[in-house]
């Protein structure tokens, strides 16, 4: 369950009104704020079920992860992100480098809005680059339609 603001004001009421209910009965100031607080996370979750469901919707977006190969070795991060960034939404690059020299080896992974991700591979796979042609594919597929299972 994730709490927003919108849901945080009719906690916050109902322990202030708990609080203030509690107190006329002679309690102390902190046991009857706990005791509101104790009451609003009673109610919190009926308040939240009589909700429609789309209110609740998380807006987060959702990526997919290119497979980017065959890239220059001269070729940055800033550089391939302003190349896919024509095509869509780009949320991050990773080039990878040799371990023991940090040198690139040609190739990487773009982090793509999920709705872009095709229109990006169908105008840069085969696409001339730096004087190399590119290889873009979503990261998880197999490679030339290979199985990934063996029998």
């Amino acid at each position: 369950m994730k709490l927003s603001n919108q849901n945080l004001i009719p906690i916050l009421a109902v322990a202030v009104v708990g609080g203030i209910l509690f107190s006329f009965f002679s309690l102390l100031s902190g046991i009857a704020f706990a005791l509101g607080a104790v009451c609003a996370g009673i109610a919190l979750p009926l308040f939240l079920s009589s909700q429609p469901k789309d209110t609740q919707a998380d807006n987060s977006q959702s990526s997919k992860t290119l497979y980017v190969g065959n890239l220059p070795y001269r070729a940055n991060e800033s550089e391939v992100k302003t190349l896919f960034a024509e095509y869509g939404e780009v949320f991050a690059v990773r080039l990878m480098k040799d371990k023991r020299t940090g040198k690139r080896r040609g190739f990487g992974f773009v982090v793509i809005n999920s709705k872009d991700a095709e229109h990006a591979i169908d105008q840069l796979n085969n696409k001339e680059y730096g004087q190399r042609t590119l290889k873009v594919r979503e990261a998880n597929e197999p490679k030339n339609g290979e199985n990934e299972e063996t029998e």
